[in-house]
């Protein structure tokens, strides 16, 4: 992994949490590459056919036709990206929620909408191996 510029893959279904995102990661941060997902269909084809192995995956929890959980469990299940660092993105922020998250497996969780000022150095902390669970 490049910690200067790492191989980021981000799957959201809202336009403009999309579009956030890819302008804070590749202008702001100016990472070369950033992958994004519309939505999880076919989300393992998809996730195989990049042309290089992401260094974090940030999942919206919320999607259709499969959630995040749904890949996470993808994820996981898969010998190459079993250990890589999953982050959930969620507007939801109960404390239900971010146990439910942390039991399933994920690495870490960001509400939504992403702190803009904050998210570089919590990106950095994220790709080090911490936990984040950053929700308020």
């Amino acid at each position: 992994m490049d910690e200067l510029n790492p191989v980021v893959l981000y799957v959201e279904d809202d336009p403009m949490s999309r579009e956030v995102m890819k302008l804070l990661l590749t202008r702001r941060m100016k990472f070369d590459h950033v992958h994004i997902l519309e939505d999880s269909t076919d989300f393992m084809t998809h996730l195989l056919a990049l042309p290089e192995k992401p260094d974090i995956i940030f999942l919206d929890i919320h999607m259709e036709p499969m959630d995040g959980f749904g890949m996470l469990e993808l994820i996981r299940a898969h010998p190459d990206y079993a250990k890589s660092p999953v982050i959930a993105l969620t507007a939801s922020v109960m404390n239900e929620e971010v146990t439910l998250l942390r039991t399933k497996g994920f690495d870490g969780a960001l509400a939504k909408p992403v702190d803009q000022r904050n998210f570089p150095e919590i990106l950095k902390r994220l790709l080090s191996g911490e936990q984040i669970w950053r929700i308020t």
